[in-house]
């Protein structure tokens, strides 16, 4: 890490939901804390979910998002690495990012060392024990076949069908209980213990629950859950020694 820059975290904008005009209010919200971090950024990771709905044609970009969009290729375009990952919301995110912005994107968790810290961040989706009925899901939509059916459909057809299926099936959606339901019952808790049996993390970021969780999981090693741009407007900073959660107002 450079000298006095830091590391931010964030995920779960669901921009496009539930309406454009309430999207819009958060959305501007989101670019004023990047235009806030990009000032001492050293790295920004995004978690997923940045969009309620993704889906890249071969010609056809989805409407809106504009704003956000060319925030994010600025602060690229002067040099601040940004990371995406993929969420249950953006499953069918290719290579746009990669292209038009030089933004890696990836489609399952990684591992990153910052200043001796290892790091295993990720969406969130699908790991751990339960939640079988979206992992079944998740196989059929990421099948290369269920994408090629979904190309055939016309935008105006395919982006309405998938805005009201992310908000009105849960199942499809993965969206879960916002409400903490303790570490026995916290996928991802237990996902990151499984993890720690095989290797040792000193953290673990993740976003997908929406809700803003920091959990020691032993005396080295913590569960940071990064909330959400809907209700929480949280976010995780790390600056070089420890890793928090900050909220924006």
């Amino acid at each position: 890490m450079t000298k006095n820059k830091k590391i931010y975290f964030a995920s779960d904008q669901h921009f496009g939901a539930p309406t454009r005009k309430e999207s819009f209010v958060r959305e501007q919200k989101f670019i004023r804390w990047l235009d806030e971090v990009k000032q001492d950024a050293d790295v920004i990771f995004l978690l997923g979910d940045l969009f309620d709905f993704w889906f890249e044609y071969k010609k056809v970009v989805p409407r809106g998002f504009v704003r956000v969009l060319g925030k994010i290729a600025e602060i690229r375009d002067s040099g601040i690495p940004i990371h995406f990952f993929v969420g249950n919301h953006d499953l069918w995110m290719e290579d746009y990012f990669e292209t038009e912005l030089n933004i890696p994107v990836y489609h399952s968790p990684m591992e990153f060392i910052f200043n001796k810290k290892t790091f295993l961040i990720g969406h969130g989706d699908g790991l751990g024990p339960g939640d079988k009925g979206y992992k079944r899901m998740k196989k059929v939509f990421t099948n290369s076949f269920s994408k090629w059916l979904f190309r055939w459909l016309h935008p105006d057809i395919g982006v309405r069908l998938a805005h009201y299926l992310s908000v009105k099936n849960k199942l499809i959606s993965g969206d879960e209980n916002v409400k903490f339901l303790g570490d026995d019952q916290e996928w991802l808790v237990q996902y990151a213990k499984r993890k720690l049996e095989t290797k040792h993390y000193d953290y673990f970021l993740f976003g997908h629950r929406h809700l803003p969780m920091q959990i020691d999981l032993d005396k080295n090693s913590k569960y940071i859950n990064t909330g959400d741009w809907i209700t929480h407007f949280t976010y995780a900073v790390f600056d070089g020694n420890e890793l928090d959660l900050q909220s924006f107002a």
